[in-house]
């Protein structure tokens, strides 16, 4: 049986930064991004634990070719991304526990 999967974005306070993600357990990961498990990795290093995107699917497979796709768009296509699904762009961790 195939595991679902997801693609999140998170960004720093200062929303300068931009990082896209793929886990089969989102709450997990964005627990691990917040306490800095991998201090050297880039979401630690510049801080960005701020999860203002996110999306589902049935088949980690997919999940991981959204990652692809959306990584190689420019910034302002990702901000256009974002602002269609959380136009204030607040923190999505309290929505995301609640499922």
């Amino acid at each position: 049986m195939q595991r679902g999967g997801a693609v999140y974005i998170l960004t720093n306070v200062n929303r300068s930064v931009l990082y896209v993600g793929v886990t089969s357990d989102l709450l997990s990961r964005l627990i691990e991004h917040r306490d800095k498990k991998y201090p050297k990795s880039f979401t630690a290093k510049y801080n960005a634990i701020i999860c203002v995107y996110y999306e589902t699917f049935h088949d980690i497979t997919e999940a991981i070719n959204r990652e692809k796709e959306i990584k190689k768009w420019r910034r302002e296509k990702k901000d256009n991304l974002i602002n269609s699904f959380n136009s204030s762009w607040n923190d999505l961790l309290e929505e995301i526990k609640e499922w």
